[in-house]
């Protein structure tokens, strides 16, 4: 086990703490991710939250409203897309 190499951090005014870098790094948390926070005592456990199937629902309605594109456009990319992949991976016309 990786030696636990512990961080001294400020609570700030409103309550905002920044995460170092390398902790960000390894537990893969990204800017605007939610996280849960759990109480467990003395301590706080904070860890990623999954998307729900609604929240994913509502990104995907963002991100496709977004682009000015239709889903049947973004799959036919995509199918186009893994082509051109395959070809240059494999020599040859993928499925």
């Amino acid at each position: 086990m990786e030696n636990v190499k512990p961080y001294i951090r400020e609570i700030k005014p409103k309550g905002q703490l920044t995460i170092p870098k390398k902790i960000r790094e390894t537990g893969r948390f990204e800017e605007g991710q939610p996280v849960a926070i759990i109480p467990l005592g003395d301590f706080l456990l904070i860890v990623p939250k999954k998307l729900e199937l609604d929240e994913a629902r509502r990104q995907i309605k963002k991100i496709l409203r977004n682009s000015g594109l239709t889903a049947e456009e973004i799959l036919a990319g995509l199918k186009a897309e893994r082509e051109t992949l395959y070809e240059e991976k494999y020599g040859g016309k993928g499925r």
